[in-house]
């Protein structure tokens, strides 16, 4: 038997698993946990495919795993995030029983973006649409801020108690996973600093903001990420 083959797989059932552990975390509203799973979870995703190359045994089963896996630890989890918050928030769209579980259309939109990915020829070096993983960091963070910051800032407070504001930032999570929108690569694979002047600039800001910002510095980052993206995409078309 070769156990090389089964090395990738055995690290995307460990993402997973991290994923299922964030779940019962988020159940027990001990969100730093939850992002922390998420994370190593995340971790383990990237080391799957790096050791399936290396191991030169990369398998349609593996892709498949891959994607499962993320459904739950970047797809499950910030839908199950986002119904909590939607749950402790105020009651701007009524007091409808119902209305937590739009929390979950991140989830609807974490899996169309993984199904559509492992169909698409297009994302080989970068991506198109906001990936899964940054996404989930993105609205897990939005609580670890509220409960961070809610009471020495009363403008974070309103925002992400405000259901029409997490119904925005559902929607719009939603759509920015599945959006035609070419995101920068992150990878470095020339060292040069002409080639590589948008990554540079980018995990710059992005070091200065999380040392100045600590945890707020999360989702702004991500944002910034998206955002630097589209400015990009103007240039080139230019």
């Amino acid at each position: 038997m070769n156990i090389k083959k089964h090395i990738p797989n055995l690290i995307t059932l460990i993402n997973l698993f991290c994923g299922c552990v964030a779940i019962v975390f988020i159940s027990e509203n001990n969100y730093l946990m939850a992002f922390f799973m998420v994370c190593l979870g995340i971790f383990f995703d990237f080391f799957d495919g790096f050791f399936a190359r290396l191991f030169k045994v990369s398998s349609p089963l593996g892709l498949q795993l891959d994607s499962l896996a993320d459904m739950v630890t970047s797809g499950v989890a910030p839908g199950y995030v986002m119904y909590s918050m939607f749950v402790h928030s105020g009651h701007e769209l009524g007091t409808h029983p119902a209305i937590p579980f739009l929390g979950f259309i991140i989830t609807l939109g974490s899996c169309y973006r993984l199904a559509n990915f492992n169909i698409d020829t297009r994302q080989t070096d970068s991506f198109i649409g906001l990936p899964t993983p940054a996404n989930a960091l993105f609205i897990i963070s939005l609580q670890i801020v509220l409960d961070m910051y809610a009471e020495s800032s009363l403008l974070i407070l309103e925002l992400l108690t405000n259901q029409w504001v997490l119904l925005i930032i559902t929607f719009c999570s939603a759509y920015i996973l599945n959006a035609e929108i070419p995101l920068f690569a992150l990878k470095i694979k020339k060292f040069s600093l002409k080639e590589n002047t948008l990554q540079i600039v980018f995990l710059v800001i992005s070091v200065l903001m999380i040392i100045l910002l600590h945890y707020i510095a999360i989702p702004l980052i991500i944002a910034f990420y998206v955002l630097l993206s589209v400015i990009n995409n103007l240039f080139l078309k230019k």
